[in-house]
């Protein structure tokens, strides 16, 4: 039976630093322990599962695709949590929801049937962008609602945030447990602890739904990569998924990118040198990394606006090595 499994709610902002604050836990998992994280992705298309992608077998990946996490009554949510659980059986679960989702809500639900008493719901972490902050940056009303239940900050990217900004973020902020950090650094033992989050087993129910999951597309021409867009309330996003056949040019997309006015993009591709990933918010440059995932291509691209998909389709078609067909 799933009972009390210690759950990590990591929140912040898109582009806070999120998903490196887990990939560091990640590496801090003890050798005993089987560990799980569940996902949610603003875009269609799945990308954060990827670019956490590792060799680790005691790690288990799941995503919430299409939409915000906070709406945990939904079938998506139940179906991909319970499924998560039970494939996983994990000592320990980490849940990340989007930077556009709503993490105080989704916390309350978290602690409600049908998974009061299979989850031990731990004090949720805040990422915070420091250096955002420093320059005046305000919190997406989401976020700041989050503030008051946090059990720890994390102010990301705070390298080059002296003294005096780091007094002024912090006399904007409540008396919370605070760290001041880079590239999502900290220790597994500073994850803030709930000494009565595992008492109550009265409501255990694990009857929630094993119901199938909608099969994923598939490629008709292994050429043309499948396109998923969607608007929503916080924003547009399109991403793309490439067949595992098709390499890119990783030069003309890094072109194609630039003369596009993204507030994110996120992306996994195999290109000449390899696999490679990148992580980006809007005015920073493009940067590759070397990536453990190597099912296949994906890039999503969030927009503050609706754009035409046809355009930025044909965009993408142009960035193919074709001779690999």
């Amino acid at each position: 039976m799933l009972q009390n499994i210690p759950t990590h709610l990591i929140a912040g902002p898109l582009g806070a630093g999120k998903t490196s604050l887990i990939r560091h836990l990640l590496g801090q998992r003890p050798a005993n322990e089987r560990w799980a994280v569940l996902i949610n992705e603003f875009g269609l298309i799945g990308l954060d599962a990827a670019l956490l992608s590792t060799d680790d077998a005691g790690v288990s990946m799941g995503e919430v695709a299409g939409g915000c996490l906070c709406c945990v009554n939904g079938a998506p949510f139940q179906v991909g949590l319970g499924r998560l659980l039970r494939k996983a059986r994990p000592d320990r679960l980490f849940i990340e929801p989007s930077g556009l989702g709503h993490p105080a809500q989704l916390l309350a639900q978290l602690r409600l049937p049908p998974w009061r008493g299979v989850l031990a719901v731990q004090p949720p972490v805040l990422v915070l962008d420091a250096q955002a902050l420093a320059g005046g940056a305000e919190l997406p009303e989401a976020q700041e609602q989050a503030l008051a239940s946090a059990g720890l900050l994390v102010m990301n990217k705070s390298a080059a945030v002296d003294e005096d900004r780091r007094l002024w973020i912090t006399s904007r902020l409540p008396k919370i447990p605070l760290q001041w950090v880079d590239h999502g650094h900290i220790d597994l033992v500073d994850l803030p602890v709930d000494p009565l989050s595992a008492v109550d087993n009265s409501a255990v129910d694990n009857t929630v739904r094993d119901e199938k999951a909608p099969m994923a597309p598939l490629w008709t021409d292994p050429a043309v990569p499948l396109c998923s867009y969607q608007q929503a309330p916080d924003g547009w996003s399109i991403g793309w998924r490439f067949h595992p056949q098709q390499r890119l040019d990783t030069e003309r997309l890094q072109v194609f990118l630039e003369g596009l006015p993204w507030c994110r993009a996120k992306m996994v591709v195999h290109g000449r040198q390899g696999w490679r990933s990148a992580n980006v918010l809007a005015g920073q440059a493009l940067h590759w990394e070397e990536s453990a995932w190597r099912r296949d291509s994906r890039i999503e691209l969030i927009f503050a606006q609706a754009r035409d998909h046809a355009v930025l389709q044909q965009g993408m078609l142009g960035c193919r090595l074709l001779e690999d067909h």
